[in-house]
């Protein structure tokens, strides 16, 4: 049951927050919830050249007769979703009808129940995707906010390395807006360090440069004019 607790002096009552489930493998919170979306989002918005699949919250079953495991985030390179996605074989990623398993794994950490240090960790492992990647912005696992595991071999080996050679992609925490909420938030990055702009990013970079644009135009016209210049007849 959960505990009543009190407000100010009035008889009114609300759940303690405390005693919530706020999140678990299955329900997202407000910001693990943008932050996935930002993170497809950006792929789709900047790859559109490349061949992939992206994801969040999609079962991936990579050993017959074990339970699906569903990272909040995976990059599978060089494959799509079938045509007839609404059959019940294609509506999740099956590592044996995909061929491979995805590049990229990445849990975002809200709590210490999710075990993505251990247990998690171990099913990517064993799944052999080539990255996985733990982010935990609150620090509730370790010290560090990022964690980088690349497999060698059979086994994950931690790297400070936040470039994916193998995927051509790199992440990098970046200080800004998404949707109009200012914070840090983990994002894909090109090896040169600028990030892969969203759909409203690449609309407003290009209204700024046409903006731009006209007023180079306008001074240039009163330029010409200050010379005695029409720019119409030009």
């Amino acid at each position: 049951m959960v505990q009543q607790v009190l407000i100010n002096d009035d008889d009114y009552y609300v759940p303690d927050a405390n005693q919530l489930i706020t999140e678990n493998d299955t329900l997202d919170n407000f910001a693990t919830s943008k932050q996935k979306r930002l993170l497809i989002g950006s792929l789709y918005s900047s790859l559109q050249q490349q061949i992939f699949l992206a994801a969040a919250n999609v079962g991936i079953y990579h050993t017959d007769e074990q339970p699906a495991i569903v990272p909040d985030v995976f990059l599978s390179l060089d494959v799509q979703v079938p045509e007839n996605w609404w059959e019940k074989q294609n509506r999740c990623y099956m590592v044996w009808r995909f061929g491979k398993p995805p590049e990229v794994v990445l849990e975002i950490v809200s709590n210490k129940e999710g075990d993505e240090l251990g247990k998690k960790l171990k099913i990517y492992e064993h799944m052999r995707a080539s990255y996985y990647i733990v982010y935990d912005p609150n620090q509730q696992l370790a010290e560090k906010i990022l964690h980088v595991y690349e497999l060698r071999g059979t086994r994950y080996f931690e790297t400070s390395e936040t470039w994916l050679e193998q995927v051509g992609l790199g992440i990098t925490l970046w200080e800004g807006k998404f949707e109009d909420r200012q914070d840090t938030w983990l994002r894909w990055c090109y090896q040169d360090g600028n990030i892969l702009l969203t759909g409203d990013e690449r609309a407003e970079q290009q209204r700024q440069r046409a903006e731009q644009g006209e007023q180079r135009t306008q001074i240039l016209a009163e330029r010409l004019r200050a010379m005695g210049i029409d720019p119409e007849t030009l």
